[in-house]
């Protein structure tokens, strides 16, 4: 049978919480859930390294803009991670080529996490904390939901994982205006602090639509 639905599931799982991706799977892996799992996944140190970094990734991720300066840095480290798990995944099969492998788990990871930073930043537009626990609560749940059950029927989990991706797509393009507005506010509030500092002072706070 071939990975590839496993390595699309698992990219698209990797773009919102790539460290719940490489935990999950070396749990399912060291306790024979699945015999799909590399043996790098299932190694004592990698799964205490994830279990620490999902531990910081669960905090980080329901803080107002802490959640937003988060992702940023998870850019290239979410994308890569899809890779690699991709590429291991492939490897143990051997039924998918590790550069295939890579490049389907990299590009879905780094799609799914382009969704997760839009619409989070559109979220941080309201004043409440509230949404941002309530959706990144939802994202740990729909991440250990859908990899597990990728572990039991991978093309099911696939399709399902394609679905979310396309429609959390539409939603992100929804929610452009609000996110361009975000992105103006903050730049403004860079502004204002360079401003304080060099001593030039600054006038009232502006709304820049």
């Amino acid at each position: 049978m071939s990975v590839l639905p496993l390595v699309f599931t698992s990219g698209w799982a990797s773009g919102i919480n790539a460290y719940a991706v490489v935990l999950l799977l070396g749990i399912f892996g060291a306790t024979g859930v699945s015999d799909e799992v590399p043996p790098a996944l299932e190694r004592t140190d990698v799964l205490v390294a994830a279990g620490v970094l999902f531990l910081c990734d669960a905090v980080c991720d329901k803080i107002p803009y802490v959640d937003s300066l988060w992702d940023t840095a998870h850019t290239v480290i979410r994308p890569v991670s899809g890779a690699v798990v991709g590429a291991l995944l492939a490897g143990q099969t051997g039924s998918l080529s590790d550069l295939t492998a890579g490049a389907v788990g990299g590009s879905t990871a780094l799609a799914s996490h382009f969704v997760k930073a839009g619409t989070r930043m559109a979220i941080n537009t309201s004043p409440e904390p509230f949404s941002n626990v309530i959706m990144s609560t939802a994202e740990d749940l729909g991440v250990g939901g859908i990899i597990t059950f990728a572990m039991f029927y991978p093309e099911a989990a696939a399709i399902i994982a394609a679905v979310l991706l396309l429609l959390g797509l539409a939603i992100l393009l929804f929610l452009a205006h609000r996110i361009r507005r975000f992105l103006r506010r903050r730049a403004q509030r860079r502004e204002e602090k360079r401003m304080v500092r060099e001593g030039v002072g600054s006038g009232p706070p502006r709304d820049w639509d």
